[in-house]
């Protein structure tokens, strides 16, 4: 699985708020199981070791990252509880899996030359919303 999350990260301090110092405010967030990457009528192995391409489309939301603020972009591979467990071994249907399905698993995400990864991000200029 993986979970891509955007996160509006407050400044390190805010006038007449202390506690919202460094806040991180969960903007949107996205869950793709790796065996779904392609088609998601269809399940299909990851082979192990071999880098693969993942397109999360996000949920659209009306926010705007004020100045000062960051982009944090998180990228995890579990959300339980709030989803549930990944086996990380292919089986046919995963709420048939067994105790022995689930094993370790090890993700990578890329940042050498030819194989980064990247976020892409629609930017509206402060005129376009007048």
């Amino acid at each position: 699985d993986w979970v891509v999350k955007l996160i509006d990260v407050y400044r390190a301090e805010v006038a007449g708020e202390p506690a919202l110092g460094g806040y991180q405010l969960p903007v949107a967030m996205a869950i793709l199981r790796g065996r779904y990457r392609e088609d998601l009528g269809v399940a299909k192995p990851v082979k192990p070791d071999t880098p693969l391409t993942y397109r999360f489309a996000l949920p659209t939301t009306n926010h705007v990252f004020l100045p000062g603020h960051r982009i944090m972009v998180q990228v995890q591979s579990a959300w339980f509880p709030l989803y549930d467990r990944n086996p990380q071994k292919f089986v046919p249907n995963i709420f048939f899996a067994k105790p022995e399905d689930y094993q370790k698993a090890t993700e990578r995400v890329y940042h050498a030359a030819g194989k980064a990864s990247f976020v892409e991000l629609p930017v509206v200029s402060p005129s376009a919303s007048r």
